[in-house]
């Protein structure tokens, strides 16, 4: 069952014995188990009928099961939500008492960065009779077309300049991507697209000097203005490591060699090759004509020999960041 599913069901209330909720990506699972403990009961119901415990806090599964059995008090259900499950050690022997638990009883596992082998009694339990969920990590190339998506569940819409920006800035970690939407949508009225100078005003992110404007200009070979932004980077180095930089360029060279390498170059398929928004192909289309594979490849060693500078290896200690910046686009542009 997909995540969208599960907060479908939720929303219509339709609710299951048992969810296992596991993975590396916490923020889906934060999202579920919150939405299922704020909503299956109400404010007056959780007092009584709603148990919260952490795994390292239990000494095994017996200490669960024992608050699972319990009956609800003048009420439906029993919730009882576990989280940071993966500190139990004993988790696979919860398949020995799932059975046995009452019918009024909801049992929600948090089971982070980790999950359950699915050849096991447990993962096969939950599969056939409640939610088996998986959170998985999201690419760094999804992060804009989650942001999209995310807020339209919201009723809100953004550009697509907009949405590469907060990726490219706030990384894929969804917790810090989703508080500064919430800061976005306080600030911006439903009836407005969000778009770049929105970002910049209220997120702080330059519209006019970030890495999507960097690598925009290193594609069409605009020098002067890929000099300006690493400039801008150089006198802002702590909002602008150069590492971080340097994972977003890697990402970069990385697209443009899977589309010299597309024998579909349609734009809807090289949006779909590329992992960007159809609004972005033509940027690399450009770019594509001023760096052949080679060049491409070549910028590849060229980012990985500033990653070892920029940590130490082979370079001055006194060197600055700024200094790193210039002497990595030199080599950038001059193929």
């Amino acid at each position: 069952m997909t995540y969208e599913q599960i907060l479908s069901d939720i929303k219509k209330r339709i609710y299951y014995p048992i969810y296992f909720l596991m993975g590396e990506e916490s923020f889906f699972i934060d999202s579920i188990s919150d939405e299922l403990e704020n909503t299956i009961l109400d404010e007056a119901e959780r007092s009584f009928n709603q148990v919260v415990i952490y795994g390292s806090d239990v000494d095994g599964v017996k200490d669960i099961i024992t608050q699972a059995r319990a009956f609800p008090m003048m009420g439906e259900y029993l919730v009882v939500i576990v989280k940071e499950a993966q500190n139990v050690k004993d988790i696979e022997s919860l398949a020995d008492y799932l059975d046995k638990l009452p019918s009024t009883t909801i049992l929600i596992i948090n089971y982070k960065y980790k999950k359950l082998d699915k050849r096991r009694a447990l993962a096969k339990y939950v599969d056939k009779k409640g939610v088996l969920f998986e959170s998985k990590k999201l690419y760094d190339d999804n992060i804009p077309n989650w942001i999209v998506k995310y807020l339209e569940t919201k009723k809100y819409s953004i550009t697509p300049k907009a949405a590469q920006m907060l990726a490219d800035f706030l990384g894929n970690d969804l917790h810090k991507v989703r508080n500064e939407l919430e800061k976005l949508m306080v600030a911006v009225p439903a009836t407005k697209r969000i778009d770049d100078v929105d970002v910049e005003y209220n997120i702080g992110i330059s519209k006019d000097f970030n890495v999507f404007e960097l690598q925009k200009a290193i594609g069409s070979k605009n020098l002067v203005k890929a000099t300006q932004i690493i400039n801008y980077f150089g006198d802002n180095p702590n909002d602008n490591p150069i590492f971080m930089t340097i994972v977003v360029l890697y990402g970069y060279y990385t697209k443009l060699l899977k589309l010299h390498f597309s024998k579909d170059k349609s734009k809807n398929t090289l949006a779909t090759v590329l992992g960007v928004n159809p609004f972005f192909v033509n940027d690399y289309l450009e770019a594509a004509r001023n760096y052949s594979w080679v060049d491409c490849m070549n910028s590849i060693a060229v980012l990985r020999e500033f990653d070892m500078k920029s940590k130490g290896y082979n370079s001055t200690s006194d060197i600055s960041q700024k200094e790193l910046y210039r002497e990595m686009l030199y080599k950038l542009v001059n193929f």
